[in-house]
């Protein structure tokens, strides 16, 4: 498993690039699985479900559309995303299994800073959020991809 740790604000077109480049990667055998923390500079990501009448300043920041799910998310400085790259194909190919283990450490990660996390499903959208029905507190996006026999 490899780690990297961008320095600084990564614009978004990049990273996408970056994430296929090693997606393709890792799939082919060619490099290790990776988990990349990045940063990005004030944008929202439009998900598959996101519609323009949502955005309430739509020319505030840019918007990037992605295949995922979901509506709009915002991504900015001081907010970490990331990014995990594993190679399902050795793991088990359980999406669900590789989502639920980093929520129970999210989970577990709270408790020990004495919030009450728990999951939460919204019309099908899971979230973690602290306990006392506050704020979210992180979402995890998921995009699985197949790679060619």
């Amino acid at each position: 498993m490899r780690w990297d740790v961008a320095n600084g604000l990564g614009p978004y077109e990049e990273a996408v690039a970056r994430m296929e480049r090693e997606v393709a990667n890792i799939a082919a055998g060619k490099v290790d699985e990776l988990v990349w923390l990045v940063e990005h500079p004030a944008l929202y990501t439009a998900g598959t479900s996101a519609r323009d009448s949502d955005l309430l300043s739509p020319q505030r920041f840019p918007v990037h559309a992605t295949g995922r799910g979901g509506q709009y998310t915002y991504h900015g400085p001081v907010q970490r995303v990331a990014c995990v790259m594993l190679d399902l194909q050795h793991r088990g190919q359980d999406v669900r299994a590789f989502v639920a283990a980093p929520e129970d450490s999210l989970i577990a990660t709270l408790a020990s800073g004495n919030v009450r996390g728990e999951r939460r499903e919204h019309r099908g959208r899971r979230g973690w959020r602290p306990g006392d029905g506050g704020g979210r507190t992180c979402t995890m996006g998921r995009a699985p991809r197949h790679a060619d026999p």
